[in-house]
């Protein structure tokens, strides 16, 4: 088909997406007309946006002539059959597969042949909903992110049968709009969603086996990696009625896949009602709007610190002999600890208890340091006691490694501490993703870092911290959990075995 124009679009659905979706359209030019089955929504949503831009006019960031041109461009239309003119028509309506389906097969004995179709779905088949079409070469997935005119991506999905030109369009229409379109497999989870699962559902998982608190993992999330939000901030902000719901569609869409596993400790905070900020509590409770976060522990006081011995197989164990020098501790070099030396080890992947098993060290004595990320990049210290670590050592070394005045977090044995796990999680889902082709490198860090805010795209920070380290701690940890939501991804096992960069595409 020709590539189309899109003049006059119509929206479905008046509810925060639709009214997002209709204002960027309004701005990029086009003539809008708004539908919703409710009689009241339309001028309801009309006079939402009217107030918008207003208020835009107001702060000087909008001229009166402006306002009132995109005022004048949002229409309404009281029945589906004044959407009959639409160059494209987008839905913004419930996530309910019937419904959407029995609304295009309404719209497509309305508009002519030359009119795209397309759905705002965030989990449901663009394949599905098309297949009750006698056209869907001209339907696709428009999957817009709220607030809309913030969130400045849009994934647009390509169905079994979707005409090329159609996702042309549409991208160059998001261009219009001032977002930035990628272009994506009609998979669960499209990019976004899907590239999001490690994050929040590895953080429950380290949370399910009283590794650390919510708030011990936030913080050692944005402090170790840079994450704007730990993930329970996020949990709270986006609420469990929202996020927990994805998270079981993805995981059954994908047929139990173990890495998109949701958690119980969702399952039960959403029957319990305690979805997060919205309803004034969730991982944290909220009074004004303000998360009530208990203060870190104090950092233990010492007269005098036992010696310190660094296991021969420590990760950058020179720098960490580096960072002991500038911490003005006592180190034996000795090829085996004394028996009051503090005994460090520095993992990728495993337990702190099986390094000491291996290593034939007295546990009671053992304590772990997280060296994954350089020290001089992050804003905090992650230690790890195994069940045999003395109250003494565990306090030693907190005491030890916080001299500096850095933030330091003491959480019980992990395979992985806390960042590893996660960063692996985040990168090894995402390095299935392009092994899926669901969408290219590229896209996928575009669509994660304007989707998601994370600090870097996924493979980029896998590229950070290196392929190979990642892979070393994925191995690992399958070894430790036995589980095969840890097993690395072809995409990745390639490159870190070769060492190339995960972005790398192939010829």
């Amino acid at each position: 088909m020709n590539t189309p124009r899109f003049t006059t679009v119509g929206i479905v659905g008046t509810g925060a997406m639709g009214r997002g979706i209709a204002q960027i359209a309004a701005q990029a030019g086009s003539t809008v007309l708004l539908f919703d089955t409710q009689a009241d929504a339309v001028a309801k949503a009309q006079a939402a946006l009217g107030t918008q831009w207003d208020k835009l006019v107001e702060k000087g960031r909008m001229t009166a002539d402006a306002a009132a041109a995109q005022k004048a461009r949002l229409q309404p239309a009281a029945t589906l059959a004044d959407l009959a003119a639409c160059d494209l028509i987008v839905e913004a309506i419930v996530e309910r597969l019937d419904v959407k389906k029995s609304l295009f097969g309404e719209l497509e004995g309305i508009v002519p042949a030359g009119t795209v179709l397309a759905t705002n779905t965030s989990s449901l088949s663009v394949t599905a909903i098309a297949a009750c079409l006698k056209h869907p070469q001209r339907f696709a997935g428009y999957h817009f992110f709220n607030p809309v005119p913030l969130m400045k991506v849009v994934e647009v999905i390509a169905g079994l049968k979707t005409d090329a030109a159609v996702c042309q369009a549409l991208a160059q229409y998001a261009r219009n709009m001032g977002h930035t379109p990628v272009q994506a497999g009609d998979t669960p989870g499209f990019i976004v969603n899907h590239a999001g699962r490690g994050y929040g559902t590895e953080a429950l998982r380290i949370v399910s086996e009283g590794v650390a608190d919510f708030a011990t993992i936030d913080r050692i999330l944005k402090d170790q990696v840079g994450f704007r939000l730990g993930p329970f901030e996020l949990f709270d902000l986006t609420a469990l009625d929202v996020s927990h719901p994805v998270m079981e569609s993805i995981y059954r869409q994908y047929y139990d896949e173990p890495r998109y596993r949701p958690s119980v400790i969702t399952a039960q905070r959403l029957a319990g009602g305690v979805v997060g900020k919205k309803v004034g509590e969730g991982f944290y409770k909220y009074e004004d709007g303000a998360a009530q976060v208990a203060a870190e522990p104090p950092v233990p006081l010492f007269d005098e610190l036992p010696p310190v011995w660094v296991s021969t197989r420590a990760a950058r164990r020179a720098e960490l002999y580096q960072l002991l020098k500038d911490l003005g501790a006592k180190i034996e070099t000795g090829q085996s600890p004394s028996p009051q030396a503090l005994t460090l080890v520095a993992p990728l992947g495993f337990d702190i208890t099986t390094v000491a098993v291996v290593e034939r060290l007295d546990p009671a004595r053992t304590v772990g340091i997280d060296m994954l990320v350089d020290d001089k990049a992050t804003k905090r210290r992650v230690l790890a006691t195994n069940p045999a670590t003395r109250a003494d050592m565990r306090d030693a070394a907190h005491a030890l490694f916080a001299r500096d005045g850095k933030a330091v977090s003491v959480i019980r044995d992990s395979g992985g501490f806390v960042t590893q796990r996660v960063v692996a999680t985040i990168v090894n889902i995402a390095a299935d993703i392009c092994q899926q082709r669901v969408c290219s490198p590229q896209d996928l860090e575009t669509a994660v870092t304007l989707g998601l805010g994370y600090p870097l795209g996924p493979l980029a920070m896998g590229d950070r911290y290196g392929p190979a380290n990642v892979l070393e701690v994925l191995f690992n940890l399958q070894t430790v959990y036995g589980d095969p939501r840890y097993r690395p991804s072809p995409w990745l096992r390639r490159r870190g075995a070769i060492g190339l960069s995960l972005l790398h595409e192939e010829a």
